[in-house]
């Protein structure tokens, strides 16, 4: 009789380990994790989606990656038509970290990978992009509104106290002065050298080459395949199946995925309801007063 009770402890204890692992591993699958007890080794797919106005949350995901010892390579899905300069350049030099650590990184254009999105892409080893895709559009771009002529229209000025003739450069109040457009001129001029450098060092080309194309305009896919600007046609499977390769995975590598937190329905619900209508109005409304920016965009 004990040790038929033992023996049923046993299986109970048996039972009862392997459903706390399977609980515990569900609850990691749900938000996008493997337990280390399950883990394998697998590709890292990131998302840079939109207009890129900071590089916090990327960067964050993609340190949560090279330090996990499971993941083997990256894969970034670019569709985005770029956005600020600063973040750009960031996202663009820890890829290349990554990417000079040995471990394989693939971006996959999607609908639009241009300016920023682009120049975030020339950190892989190779790109890819679907034949329709945009692309391109490599250069630089500030611009300041003037609503001089509305405010005389409905009696309102504004006064200015500054310290130096420039402390206002790009005020939206009155015209720009010829002095004034020469010192941002400079500026762009600057910031669109450091992006021709970028292409002509990842893409191999001459530097003559990449300056017949960096004037702003946009190619399809096919058009920066023929003049070197992306390595091949194809979409998001065939750049995780590249990057598979390339680490020693074959073309059918397990992913994984940056956890997301999962909103409530009334959060949900509110989101979608308010902010859907108002977030894109404030940002028109407030953009010209957020000062001076410099952006690597597709116009």
């Amino acid at each position: 009789m004990a040790q038929s009770r033992a023996l049923l402890g046993c299986l109970a204890g048996i039972v009862i380990l392997f459903a706390v692992g399977f609980v515990v591993t569900l609850v990691f699958a749900l938000r996008g994790e493997q337990s280390d007890l399950f883990r394998s080794d697998r590709i890292a797919l990131l998302t840079l989606d939109g207009v890129i106005a900071s590089d916090a949350d990327f960067l964050r995901d993609l340190k949560r990656f090279r330090d996990d010892r499971s993941v083997r390579g990256i894969v970034v899905h670019v569709d985005s038509p770029g956005g600020a300069v600063a973040p750009s350049q960031s996202i663009y030099q820890e890829l290349r970290k990554a990417r000079e650590d040995g471990m394989p990184v693939i971006a996959s254009i999607g609908s639009i990978g241009a300016s920023g999105g682009y120049y975030i892409a020339l950190a892989a080893d190779s790109i890819l992009a679907m034949p329709g895709s945009i692309t391109g559009s490599v250069g630089v771009i500030m611009q300041f509104p003037n609503v001089e002529d509305l405010f005389e229209k409905v009696g309102v000025s504004m006064d200015v106290v500054k310290s130096s003739d420039l402390k206002d450069l790009g005020s939206p109040f009155r015209d720009m002065s010829g002095s004034e457009r020469d010192v941002l001129q400079s500026l762009v001029s600057d910031v669109y050298e450091q992006f021709v450098d970028v292409v002509v060092a990842e893409r191999g080309m001459d530097e003559a080459t990449v300056r017949g194309l960096a004037d702003g305009r946009i190619l399809s896919g096919r058009q920066a395949l023929q003049v070197g600007l992306v390595d091949g046609h194809g979409n998001l499977p065939d750049a995780i199946a590249m990057a598979g390769r390339m680490a020693g995975l074959g073309d059918d590598p397990a992913i994984v995925r940056p956890p997301r937190p999962r909103p409530s329905m009334f959060e949900l619900l509110v989101s979608r309801a308010a902010g859907s209508v108002f977030d894109g109005i404030g940002a028109r409304v407030s953009e010209p007063f957020r000062g001076p920016q410099l952006r690597y965009i597709a116009h």
